[in-house]
């Protein structure tokens, strides 16, 4: 199995938003960050990949069976959970976990116990008495306790503390340590993609970007910090912003002997610097080609 998830074409039609013809794949041994502002389509394609929305084209397929055909299968080996737990909230995580159970052939109470001690999670208390970070922290425990080959999680990280987003992060890293599963995560923290990710999907206004090894995102792109705010060279940014004591920007790394030849360094940008300024320049020209 050379593909554990294979997205093609996937469209979906709204009044006010469309995914366009999303495609990408996710291979063993990967944790795929799923990048884009809000209301990009994150999640409305993570509910299309498990068929909680209805794509109006395109195909998805995941250990190479369709999604639609062989869902109740598939699911069986997928772990999966969204940013918002809302349901039953009068109950305890120790009832929605026997209840969980059911649905999982190779659900292990045990692993779903450890993973409980690990986040410091009481399962006596009720849902709705659980922080949004401790939803999160239940959500995660579900989609490790029944052996998911995929795991599929919508901003897992979201409203964790430091220290328990470290341990969900150094879980994801162990997940996959094998090379035999595979995670496709979305979030907006992009510190947890500096640590964790091997690949980025990034989509802007229902549309896919860029999809590839993270590393080669990266390596694409350089920032600048013109403390000389020299205007000459402003046509050479992808986007950048004029502060008090300088000019500083994206650019793409093959315009960097241009800023060179000018006495301006550039470096390494992270993940955010990328991300902001690429959205800065797509709010001002939608034409913009990666």
């Amino acid at each position: 199995m050379s593909t554990i998830l294979k997205i093609e074409n996937v469209r979906k039609t709204y009044p006010s938003f469309t995914l366009k013809d999303v495609s990408f794949e996710v291979e063993p041994g990967q944790i795929m960050g799923f990048i884009g502002r809000n209301g990009a389509g994150k999640t409305t394609t993570l509910k299309c990949i498990m068929n909680l929305v209805h794509a109006d084209s395109g195909n998805i397929s995941a250990f190479d069976k369709d999604m639609k055909k062989y869902e109740l299968e598939n699911k069986q080996r997928i772990g999966f959970a969204l940013s918002e737990l809302n349901y039953y909230p009068n109950k305890t995580i120790r009832q929605l976990m026997n209840v969980t159970k059911r649905f999982y052939k190779q659900f292990d109470e045990q692993k779903f116990n450890e993973a409980c001690r690990l986040f410091n999670l009481n399962i006596d208390k009720k849902l709705e008495e659980l922080s949004s970070g401790m939803k999160v922290k239940f959500s995660v425990a579900v989609a490790l306790s029944h052996h998911a080959e995929l795991l599929i999680l919508d901003e897992p990280t979201s409203g964790l503390d430091p220290v328990s987003r470290e341990e969900v992060l150094d879980i994801f890293r162990q997940i996959v340590k094998n090379k035999d599963r595979a995670i496709l995560f979305s979030t907006h923290i992009t510190s947890d993609l500096d640590k964790c990710a091997t690949d980025i999907t990034y989509i802007h206004n229902g549309e896919i970007i860029y999809t590839g090894k993270k590393k080669d995102f990266i390596n694409s792109y350089l920032f600048i910090k013109d403390k000389s705010f020299n205007k000459n060279l402003l046509n050479e940014y992808i986007s950048y912003k004029e502060l008090d004591d300088h000019i500083e920007g994206l650019i793409k790394a093959d315009k960097k002997d241009v800023f060179i030849e000018n006495n301006i360094e550039p470096v390494e940008p992270d993940l955010e610097q990328i991300m902001v300024y690429i959205e800065r320049s797509k709010d001002q020209n939608e034409s913009f080609n990666l």
